[in-house]
């Protein structure tokens, strides 16, 4: 089963509509969607190597721009639904200090997240709720999501064929761990939260 879905992937990333489904999972990624854009970029990069960096450009632009709507979903709703369940737990004062506090290190929370496996869209949410100054949102973002799939890409373009036939090879495993790799970084939101 795991071999036809991988087969399965793998032939979409060669499909004229796979760049427009990226972009629309790396735009819902950054605000809602539970599941990051690498399911689809790295299949993409592997499949189509010739097209790598426009794939990694597409998948940076959508993420961010869906960075944005999560920002825009923080700022907007946190007035009408997250503030009055603080206030109605008796937590309003501990979450302007929390806003202090993150707003002083917004620009490296944003970059971290960007950078990482940690689930992006609690940060992008975050930042809008605390009113992280908009510029210094959109240039973390920009730079680390930009950063993180150019790496990707990058090691995929120079790497690519021994790593598809290492992928292949141990299919199994390597989906072990990417299952780890997303679970850690649900793990580290409830650590931190």
């Amino acid at each position: 089963m795991l071999r036809a879905l991988y087969d399965r992937v793998m032939g979409f990333a060669e499909h004229p509509q796979a760049l427009a489904l990226l972009a629309l999972v790396a735009f819902i990624e950054s605000s809602v969607f539970p599941l990051p854009p690498d399911i689809l970029l790295v299949p993409m990069v592997l499949a189509a190597r010739t097209r790598a960096w426009r794939i990694a450009l597409v998948c940076t632009v959508a993420s961010v721009a869906g960075g944005l709507a999560g920002y825009a979903i923080g700022y907007y709703l946190f007035d009408a639904v997250g503030r009055p369940l603080l206030d109605f737990y008796g937590y309003g004062a501990e979450f302007e200090v929390f806003r202090e506090r993150y707003n002083a290190w917004g620009a490296w929370i944003v970059a971290g997240a960007g950078l990482t496996p940690f689930p992006y869209k609690v940060i992008t949410i975050a930042s809008g709720a605390t009113g992280l100054d908009l510029a210094t949102f959109m240039i973390a973002s920009t730079l680390s999501r930009g950063a993180r799939f150019a790496a990707e890409t990058a090691l995929l373009w120079y790497f690519g064929p021994p790593m598809r036939q290492f992928v292949e090879r141990h299919l199994g495993k390597v989906t072990a761990a990417a299952f780890l790799v997303l679970i850690g970084g649900f793990a580290l939101v409830k650590w931190f939260a």
